[in-house]
């Protein structure tokens, strides 16, 4: 049964092949559904999965980073996270208002996999660390927008639901 116009499916299926076999993901998921409580705008696909290194940190999460490096000597590895990611295509036009409603629509943290330490194992010491809390469940909810030209180029985009400060270089 389907719950999208094909147009929709053939546009998460590009982006999913994309993130797949140019960008080396893991496992990439479409959700079998519209988010329950979805708004009708945005009933399209939407797609999660997990990169192969982690693709975005938190610029208070990365100076708590790097002063936990600086104590401990060493530095400290990376796990990747499972991302959302949002299809759409470049002649479509988003409101403001559309983005809110996927963003009230989701978890900060897609179903599945995500947010927790590798099966099931315990984080270990320092899961109490200040740089901790910006991971899993505890992040602010963002999208990667998958944006797709009519060549199947994809670009993709952050998109975060509310304000958010720059990252430092």
């Amino acid at each position: 049964m389907a719950f999208y116009p094909d147009h929709l499916d053939s546009l998460a299926k590009v982006v999913s092949h994309n993130l797949a076999y140019q960008h080396d993901w893991k496992w990439v998921e479409r959700l079998s559904a519209p988010p329950p409580g979805a708004s009708p705008l945005i009933k399209r696909p939407l797609l999660y999965g997990l990169p192969p290194k982690r693709l975005y940190v938190h610029p208070d999460e990365q100076i708590d980073l790097i002063k936990a490096e600086k104590a401990r000597g060493e530095p400290i590895l990376q796990e990747p996270e499972v991302e959302w990611v949002l299809p759409l295509h470049l002649s479509e036009k988003w409101s403001p208002a559309q983005f809110a409603d996927v963003f009230d629509a989701i978890d900060a943290v897609p179903p599945g996999r995500g947010g927790e330490a590798p099966d099931g194992a315990d984080p270990g010491p320092g899961s109490d660390a200040p740089w901790r809390l910006w991971r899993g469940p505890k992040r602010g909810k963002r999208i990667l927008m998958a944006t797709v030209q009519d060549d199947s180029t994809v670009t993709y985009y952050w998109i975060f639901d509310g304000v958010v400060k720059p990252r430092q270089n």
